[in-house]
């Protein structure tokens, strides 16, 4: 089907063909592959991987340039938050921490782009549909979810051993002295613990995925102020500088939140794999 069958007609039309993502397997349901929100976080991964190391091959003990001083003040911001975080021994937090804050924050960013900018040039290259925001998919956000799940069952495995790993699920937070108490105290410990486990990683993906599905939809409501409207139109001179306004005051805040859940998602990461590697 053409891109100019998939136009938006309306309002709703609009909203909804925004909303829409441009999927492989799109009436298999639960397997449909969202595949502009896959495309477009391996571009930002190469992205961000290719802008770290140039910054790192070209780095000099000079005065730096601009994008030598940002890394670095990036890295030294998570490299400092790691070191009073996480407790434990890992080559591989600082790392993880790092990669884990610019590469939300590249796809946060995404959503400060014009709202109709690349879905208007994806139509007219032949693509019906293109969401750009990646982290606005919870398919994406539940991927880093789980993603960090394992890491924290490897993390407290390789920290305590497998035995010793496993045996806190059933002793902490409530340790029996008694030998009565050890078994209702540790289905206790248990539940607790399964719950525990299971709210970390919806936690972190929902939290991540609502503030940007919000803030895109945000957009998207104030793009549709004059929508269809021509310049010689009473709407557009009423509603024009509220549009323009009211883009700008969000676009403004929304600069902190992107940053903000970067910073969250990564710092939250660091506290669960702190936590598993600490001995109770």
């Amino acid at each position: 089907m053409s891109a100019e069958q998939h136009a938006p007609e309306n309002m709703t039309g609009y909203i909804k063909h925004h909303l829409h993502h441009l999927q492989v397997n799109a009436d298999d349901g639960f397997w449909a592959v969202n595949i502009d929100s896959v495309l477009f976080k391996l571009a930002l991964a190469l992205l961000f991987v290719f802008v770290f190391l140039r910054v790192a091959r070209r780095a000099t003990s000079g005065v730096p340039g601009k994008l030598q001083c940002a890394v670095e003040m990036i890295v030294e911001m998570v490299d400092d938050l790691v070191k009073s975080t996480f407790h434990g021994h890992s080559k591989l937090i600082g790392p993880l921490a790092i990669t884990i804050f610019g590469l939300v924050f590249l796809m946060n960013f995404m959503d400060m782009l014009p709202v109709d900018l690349l879905p208007w040039a994806a139509q007219h290259a032949g693509v019906p549909y293109l969401r750009v925001v990646p982290t606005a998919d919870p398919n994406t956000t539940f991927g880093m979810a789980i993603t960090v799940f394992l890491l924290i069952q490897w993390v407290g495995i390789s920290h305590k051993g497998f035995g010793k790993f496993f045996g806190e699920f059933f002793t902490a937070p409530f340790h029996a002295e008694s030998t009565v108490m050890k078994v209702p105290l540790g289905i206790a410990n248990l539940l607790l613990r399964l719950i525990e486990e299971a709210v970390r990683p919806v936690s972190l993906a929902l939290r991540l995925f609502g503030n940007m599905y919000a803030g895109e939809l945000i957009f998207i409501l104030i793009a549709v102020m004059t929508l269809g409207a021509g310049l010689n139109e009473l709407t557009t001179w009423l509603l024009g500088p509220v549009q323009l306004f009211s883009g700008f005051l969000w676009t403004a805040f929304h600069v902190l939140i992107i940053t903000l859940q970067a910073f969250i998602f990564m710092m939250l990461t660091i506290v669960y794999l702190s936590m598993a590697a600490e001995h109770h």
